[in-house]
């Protein structure tokens, strides 16, 4: 739990366990199973073209309310 993160090897390694677990927070708040978003999106994610990753991110800004 909570003292486990304390010991993520670095901060970086820190930070990087904070963004992937907002990212699946996110995409549970959003009505999204988030281990079924996060496989489609690594597997999207190789060919995707840079210019619409954002459209890859579990909520599209452009279509929220």
């Amino acid at each position: 739990g909570r003292k486990n993160w304390l010991f993520t090897g670095s901060e970086r390694a820190g930070r990087r366990a904070a963004a992937i677990q907002s990212l699946l927070a996110t995409a549970k708040l959003n009505g999204l199973e988030p281990l079924a978003w996060l496989t489609t999106t690594l597997e999207r994610l190789p060919t995707w073209p840079n210019s619409r990753i954002d459209e890859l991110l579990p909520i599209n800004p452009t279509t929220a309310t």
